[in-house]
This record gives C-alpha cells, sequence and structure tokens, in this order.
C-alpha cells in the first residue's frame, strides 16, 4: 500500500515517526510532504524519514490562506507521481482537499477541540475522524475514538527511554533540581483570541521558581532579553529526556505540557484554551498529572505548592504507573487501523455500537 502522510509541526513528526517505521517494516511505501515549522524538518531528518517540503508555516492568518494554493499545487503533484492508496494526517486543508480530488481515503488524526476553523475546512473530506476517548466533540458517522493519546506514540516506555547524558550536557547531576518553562508564539490558527503568561508574571515565574532549582526556558518566539541566560540549549531530540528528569514544567505549550504529564512529571499548563481539551480533563481528573489555568498567577502559585512538597515527583510517577496500565500502545493502534483501512474502521464502529447497545442506549 502506498501511503501519502501530512506533517506541519513537530508533534507531527513525533506522533507519526513510530507508525511510520511499522508500516514500513511491513512493506508499505511512504511519501512525506511536510510544512516546515520550527524544528520539523530538523526532526524528519534524525529519524531518517524521506520527506518533500511544500513550504514554511505563516505566522497570520491571512499568510497561511495566501500559501494554501501553492501548497495544495504541490501536493497534488507529488500525489499525482506518488500515486497513493490512502492519506494521513492531521486537520491540514492541503491534504484534505488533494485526497478528495484523487478520490482517496483520508484518515484525520485529531485531539485539538479548538482547532475549529481548520476543522471546517477538512471535515467535509475526511472518511474517518480518529482521536482519543476523552476528545470533547463528536463527529457522527465517522468518529472513531481510542483509549490513549496521542503523546503516548511517542513517549510511552516501550518506544522511549530517557537519555541520561542531557544532564551531563547542562552541567547536572540526577539530585539537582530544575524546571522547565515554556512560551508558544499564538500563531497557529486556533490560538487566534487566546493568551497566555503576560511579561509581568513571566518575570515572576523566574524570580519565584529559580529558589527551587535551576530554570531552563524555550520560546517558540523571541525570547526576551532579560531571559536570554536561561534560554535552553541542548539538541532538540534529547528535550524529552530534559522533561522526564524535571522537577517541574509550567508554561503555555498544551502538548509540552501532556508530554511532561506522561512522562510523569507535574506539570502546569496555562492557556485560556486549557477548558477547550477533553485530554487536559482526562489527566487531571483520572490521573492528577496536570494542571490547568487560564489565571497565570493561580498557575504560579500552584507551581510554588508542587515544589515545596518533597515528594511531588514520586507522587508523579506513581500516578504515570497507573495511566500507562489504562491506555493501549498507541503505536500499535494507529498503524493497525491505517493498514487495515476501511476495514478496520468498520470493526471499531461495529464494537463501539454493540458497547452502547449492552449499556442500554
Amino acid at each position: 500500500m502506498k501511503i501519502l502522510v501530512g506533517i506541519s509541526h513537530p508533534k507531527h513528526a513525533l506522533m507519526f515517526k513510530n507508525p511510520i517505521n511499522e508500516l514500513t517494516k511491513n512493506f508499505h511505501e511512504i511519501e512525506v510532504v511536510a510544512v516546515e515549522k520550527e524544528i520539523t524538518e530538523y526532526l524528519l531528518k534524525q529519524f531518517g524519514i524521506p520527506y518533500t517540503v511544500i513550504g514554511k508555516n505563516q505566522p497570520k492568518l491571512y499568510r497561511k490562506l495566501a500559501a494554501l494554493p501553492k501548497w495544495e499545487y504541490l501536493t497534488f503533484k507529488i500525489a499525482r507521481e506518488f500515486k497513493p492508496d490512502i492519506f494521513i494526517g492531521r486537520a491540514l486543508p492541503h491534504l484534505a482537499h488533494v485526497s478528495a480530488i484523487f478520490r482517496k481515503p483520508f484518515i484525520l488524526f485529531e485531539d485539538t477541540e479548538h482547532a475549529t476553523k481548520v476543522q471546517k475546512i477538512c471535515l467535509p473530506f475526511a472518511d474517518v475522524v480518529v482521536t482519543p476517548d476523552c476528545y470533547k466533540r463528536s463527529f457522527k458517522g465517522k468518529h472513531i475514538r481510542f483509549k490513549g493519546y496521542y503523546e503516548l506514540a511517542y513517549l510511552h516506555p516501550k518506544y522511549f527511554e530517557p537519555d541520561p547524558s542531557v544532564l551531563d550536557d547542562l552541567g547536572l547531576s540526577k539530585d539537582d533540581k530544575f524546571v522547565v518553562i515554556r512560551f508558544v508564539s499564538w500563531s497557529a490558527v486556533h490560538d487566534i483570541g487566546q493568551r497566555g503568561v503576560g511579561l509581568k508574571m513571566k518575570r515572576a515565574y523566574v524570580s519565584k521558581l529559580e529558589k527551587y532549582g535551576k530554570i531552563f526556558i524555550l520560546s517558540e518566539r523571541e525570547i526576551e532579553k532579560e531571559f536570554e541566560k536561561y534560554k535552553l540549549r541542548i539538541l532538540p531530540e534529547k528535550f524529552h529526556s530534559l522533561l522526564y528528569y524535571a522537577q517541574l514544567y509550567i508554561g503555555e505549550g498544551g502538548s509540552t505540557a501532556t508530554e511532561a504529564a506522561i512522562l510523569g512529571t507535574p506539570s502546569i499548563h496555562v492557556s485560556s484554551t486549557a477548558k477547550y481539551c477533553g485530554n487536559f480533563e482526562d489527566l487531571h481528573k483520572n490521573y492528577r498529572l496536570i494542571y490547568t489555568f487560564s489565571d497565570d498567577r493561580q498557575a504560579l502559585e500552584k507551581a510554588i505548592e508542587i515544589l515545596e512538597d518533597p515528594d511531588s515527583k514520586r507522587k508523579w510517577r506513581r500516578r504515570r504507573e497507573k495511566m500507562l496500565k489504562e491506555k493501549i500502545d498507541v503505536t500499535a493502534f494507529m498503524t493497525n487501523f491505517i493498514e487495515n483501512f476501511p476495514e478496520s474502521f468498520y470493526e471499531l464502529r461495529e464494537k463501539e455500537l454493540e458497547d452502547k447497545c449492552s449499556q442500554g442506549f
């Protein structure tokens, strides 16, 4: 089978990495079309995944719309030559539209509830939408849910082992305490009108939290000069290892907050979008692995409370073990679903209906 994969964000490269490897081992042909954003291209190179860049992410909505015709043309050109049997990716308009032109199935893997603008463009062309079971929205007739999070596709212990050399790179020992802080650019379509941490509170975060350990800051946008000395400087592929050893993560990055929680690191997400997302709710209510705040001051208070508890890291590790026991192997699920589509879709839909009948619906 020939599979065309769309990737336009570092997280997409991470979540599709292992399924691509498994599908390649099973003798399927993979073609990746990539829109460069931050370290997307770097990661694809590190993972040894061949790809073709069709453009660069644009920070403003009008520029994204202006770039779309080029992305669609180049995707069409690649698909015409590759002749894919199926398209897979996130809610990417160029992927959705070209799949429809070639009348081939499009599997949309989604987990961002508030990305409604781009979903409206893509959903009519998707044959199925695959989401975590905690996803708050419903796409009747074409919706499949799984018991897990996409971050588990690359951070489950079966696929990820922390590399302690990252501590040596930063002059740290396993006993050293440190906090990771992340700020985002707020340039995604689903970020329009949303907010995170203001400059005054950024200063408060650093001054208050560095009493408990070293501070490392990473930022999508250019960091303010006063925080330059805290800027994280490591190889990108070692970031999740650093996150694993951290005493705390706090920041605006939703994916990073989820990653920290899944790795068993106390995690605080600061964003006005957090209330929309089922994965944050699931990780908080069922496992107490993450806290979400729209108020940046309340987030800081919770961070201090966690850091004041000398047993917090051990608590999170125990909660992580409970979570891992209750979630599936997401890589295996994605690989099987793609490889056996559309039969995999019909089987899961039938099982879902049977479960509803047995519960009296």
